[in-house]
Order: structure tokens, then C-alpha cells, then sequence
């Protein structure tokens, strides 16, 4: 997959006091671009529960570049940083762009995958490593290898 984006409309209820995005709106947003590209990709609720696994996140991280107000058209994109080969740990960006491209906020997280039932980390079926193999890649995007103790 070359790219993957989402036009997301800005709700009123996603608005604070100042008039502009709430903070923890970006986070829903980015949020809701990673499903909806999963999902796209056949990686649905129904077939995380089969394979019984699930993203987790360890770290989500904002940069906020100009204010998104409630009249804004906003285009929100996913793009993996940074993989571990098997695609059990990875980082994703996300960049929210208004109507005239100008670059809005940048979101960095950093996530992983939880075995359901064990509750601990694990490493995903060859159908998500492959889901993950063809989600658009980052300028720069590098592979990342574990640390031996």
C-alpha cells in the first residue's frame, strides 16, 4: 500500500474552550485512522478476536503545529517509522493536514501486540506480519532489532 488516509470531521464535541481541538482529540483521530486502515486490510475486530490478539500502545506522543478549528477540513495519514522484523513491536506516525495541506500536528506512537488470553506481549500470525508488511512506510522508515542481555 503506497498511502493511507482519512479525511476525519471535526465534531463540536471535539472542541474546547479556546475554540480549537481538544488535545485528546488528535489521540481519538489517530486512533480511529489505525482501525480504520486495519480493517481496511482485513485485519477486523472479528479477526483480532479469532487470532485472539490486540494493538497496545506504550507510548503516544503529540506535536502540535497549527490549530484545527470546528470548520476545518482535516486529512489524517498513517505511516510506520519503525518495525522490529516480525512486526511485534513498531512505531507509527500519523501527520494531520488541513485543507490547504498545511501540516497541522504530528502524532508518534510507539505499540506493540498483547496476547488476549495470556496477557503478555506477542508476536503476531504471519496474517498481521503481513498486514503490517504493506502498510505504508515512512521516509526514513528503518528496521529495528532487539538488544541481547
Amino acid at each position: 500500500m503506497e498511502n493511507f488516509s482519512l479525511p476525519i470531521q471535526v465534531r463540536w464535541s471535539d472542541i474546547d474552550q479556546n475554540r480549537h481541538l481538544r488535545h485528546s482529540a488528535y489521540y481519538d483521530y489517530g486512533a480511529t485512522v489505525r482501525i480504520s486502515c486495519f480493517t481496511e486490510q482485513g485485519l477486523t475486530t472479528m479477526k483480532l478476536e479469532e487470532l485472539n490478539i490486540g494493538p497496545i500502545l506504550f507510548r503516544e506522543e503529540a506535536i502540535f503545529k497549527r490549530e484545527i478549528k470546528f470548520e476545518d477540513k482535516v486529512l489524517v495519514d498513517l505511516q510506520v517509522l519503525k518495525s522490529l522484523p516480525d512486526f511485534s513491536r513498531w512505531t507509527i506516525r500519523h501527520h494531520f493536514y488541513k485543507e490547504d495541506k498545511s501540516l497541522a500536528a504530528i502524532i508518534n506512537l510507539d505499540g506493540a501486540w498483547i496476547d488476549i488470553a495470556k496477557r503478555k506481549l506477542a508476536v503476531p500470525s504471519p496474517f498481521i506480519q503481513k498486514i503490517f508488511a504493506d502498510f505504508p512506510k515512512a521516509e526514513g522508515f528503518e528496521w529495528i532489532y532487539p538488544v541481547k542481555k
